[in-house]
């Protein structure tokens, strides 16, 4: 009977030492400072003059095109 106590503790202990149930409050921390960061870097490469100047470029072509 002691064995089967010991085998259950055993179990019960490793259970809650790998037991994840979502993230910790500095993992939210470092994804919304990833997040931000990267839609920086994003907001600022859609707005740099060459991405404007493409996509200008791209819709008066599409624009005076004869069908």
């Amino acid at each position: 009977m002691m064995v089967n106590t010991m085998r259950a503790l055993t179990a019960r202990l490793t259970l809650l030492a790998v037991e994840e149930d979502g993230m910790s409050t500095a993992e939210y921390a470092i994804g919304t400072i990833a997040a931000a960061a990267f839609g920086a870097v994003l907001y600022s490469v859609v707005t740099g003059d060459s991405i404007v100047t493409a996509l200008t470029n791209i819709i008066d072509k599409a624009l005076s095109t004869t069908v």
